[in-house]
Order: structure tokens, then C-alpha cells, then sequence
């Protein structure tokens, strides 16, 4: 007969199996993942658009920086960058770094809250209250009448704005911009980051412009509210971030949040949302990155994603 103590032991070992796996090795697995989404009009050729997020840079991630550096040998037509490049205060100057090659290219972005807030250490056990009660993120305010980090600090994200202006890419904080694009008009329609209720849609609303060859929809943090808002206004793309994928997920299962209140089914990859009798395509990405107080993932690698978008049928 099989001791008792050894169920539990064999639970243990499995379980710091787990977590060495997750720490150790899985959370510098940094991966590529491909995808079509057929939104150009038809008779153009296909763009290729590189999609980072969540980077969450902290100083001394060289083997992050490396693979970020290296994806510029995919020569994207357009990088669209979505929020939370920072996990560090000191980590902008290797942010910029790790994505100068890429700002050889037209890009866009928008901001995440760990932009504008250093992340804050969390007692692990509001990840088990999320799964018990479905509450999702922060709920705690920073002195403007929007949703904050008690505790986290302040990062001068405004560095990072700058690096990213002086290269070229276009800022979608709250506002609408355009750009050429392998011979296309591309207009671009962006939010702050709806998790601390930074997002202004009726600065932007009104949908796409009758005169843009395509029109893409960007933000961080994919809140319903927010995707009902697009898809209504009958964006044809949507481009998210913030899940992480999950970044604990089970096997064979998938995800068991996603740190807003968008369905763990659409977590991460291609999938589409509907309102106002319109239907878009939504990206979500999971992410390269992790907050500096968790640095573990697991079943869910850390990526990017190419996207080629190709003409309607």
C-alpha cells in the first residue's frame, strides 16, 4: 500500500516542478505566432503588421531586448505597439533599445497603466478572489477621479512618449491619426488605457473615415465597453493587449482570467466581437512580459504576433 504521505509529497514535487519549469524556462520562451485577418479592401496587396505588448521591461532583461531587436529582421510594414512597455522606472533606456531596430518602421501606440505607474507588490491571493468572484483589476483611486495603483510609483512615461516620437511612431493616446502604409491610407483610432479609466471614446467617436483605405482600432486593455464602442462604430480590426493570456493557465484548459471583464474564451489570438449589429475582428495579445513582482508563466509563452492582413473575400 502506498503511504498517505506520499500523495501529497507527489503534490508538492509536481507543484514545484511547475514553478521551476515556469520560472526557469517558460517565461523567456519567447515565441512568434502568425496570423491572416482579411480587412483590406479588394485588389491590395497583403501588409504585414508586427504587434508587441506588455513588455514590461525591467533593467537587465538582455535576453528580452535581443528578441525584441531581432524582430526587426521580419520587416514588418507597420508596428503597432499596445501598452505596458514598462515594469521598471529604470527601465526605459532599454525599452528604447530593445525597440530602436523596430522604430526603423512606421509604428503606432498607445499607452498601458504600468506606463504611467511602476507595478506594486499584490498579495498573490487576489488572484484566487478573481477566480472566485469574477472582480477583475484595480478599483483604487489616484487622485484624479480615475482608477489607479495605491502603492505603485510614479514612472516618467513621458521619456518613453518622447523615444517614441522623435522615431516617428504616430500616438494614439485619445486621438486619431493616419498613416501611408505599403500604398495604403491607414487611419488609426486609439484610447489611454480603459483599465484606469483613461479612455476617452467620444474624443474619438464617429467610426472610420469614408475616405481611409482601412481603419484600425487600438488599445491597451480590452474592457467590453470599449469593444462594443469600436465594433458599433464598425472598426473593421480591433488590437489589444493587457491579458497576458492568462499567464497561468492549465493545460488542454486555457486561461483562468483576464484581468478585465472580456471572456477568458478570447484571452489571447484572433477571435471577433459583435455590438450595435456589427461585427469586428479582435486581436489580443498575450503579451512578452510580466509584472516584475510575478515573473512566472505558464502554459502560455511569452509572444508577438505577426498579423498579415489580406484583402476581403
Amino acid at each position: 500500500m502506498r503511504p498517505l504521505y506520499s500523495v501529497p509529497l507527489g503534490i508538492a514535487a509536481t507543484g514545484a516542478a511547475c514553478l521551476v519549469y515556469s520560472v526557469g524556462y517558460e517565461v523567456r520562451s519567447f515565441r512568434l505566432r502568425r496570423v491572416d485577418v482579411p480587412v483590406l479592401p479588394k485588389g491590395a496587396r497583403p501588409i504585414r503588421v508586427l504587434q508587441v505588448s506588455d513588455i514590461h521591461m525591467v533593467a537587465g532583461q538582455h535576453k528580452k531586448q535581443r528578441w525584441l531587436q531581432s524582430l526587426a529582421a521580419l520587416r514588418p510594414d507597420l508596428v503597432v505597439n499596445t501598452g505596458d512597455n514598462l515594469s521598471d522606472p529604470d527601465g526605459i533606456p532599454a525599452t528604447l533599445d530593445a525597440l530602436g531596430p523596430l522604430m526603423e518602421f512606421p509604428g503606432v501606440y498607445v499607452f498601458g497603466s504600468n506606463d504611467y505607474y511602476g507595478p506594486a507588490k499584490k498579495n498573490p491571493a487576489r488572484y484566487l478572489k478573481a477566480l472566485r468572484t469574477g472582480v477583475h483589476g484595480l478599483n483604487n483611486p489616484d487622485g484624479t477621479g480615475r482608477r489607479g495603483i495605491t502603492g505603485a510609483c510614479h514612472i516618467d512615461w513621458k521619456q518613453l512618449r518622447d523615444g517614441f516620437d522623435a522615431a516617428g511612431w504616430l500616438n494614439l493616446t485619445n486621438t486619431r491619426g493616419r498613416l501611408k502604409v505599403a500604398g495604403l491610407d491607414i487611419e488609426f483610432t486609439g484610447l489611454d488605457d480603459p483599465h484606469i479609466r483613461r479612455d476617452r471614446y467620444a474624443e474619438v467617436a464617429g467610426g472610420p473615415s469614408a475616405d481611409a483605405d482601412l481603419s484600425l482600432a487600438v488599445v491597451h486593455a480590452p474592457y467590453l465597453r470599449v469593444l462594443d464602442d469600436f465594433a458599433a462604430d464598425r472598426y473593421p480590426l480591433i488590437l489589444a493587449g493587457h491579458t497576458h493570456g492568462g499567464q497561468l493557465c492549465i493545460p488542454f484548459y486555457g486561461a483562468l482570467v483576464t484581468n478585465c471583464d472580456l471572456d477568458t474564451d478570447r484571452v489571447k489570438g484572433l477571435s471577433t466581437h459583435q455590438a450595435g449589429g456589427h461585427r469586428s475582428y479582435l486581436h489580443v495579445s498575450a503579451g512578452c512580459g510580466t509584472n516584475r513582482y510575478t515573473p512566472v508563466r505558464f502554459a502560455c509563452p511569452p509572444e508577438a504576433t505577426l498579423l498579415t492582413l489580406t484583402p476581403k473575400p
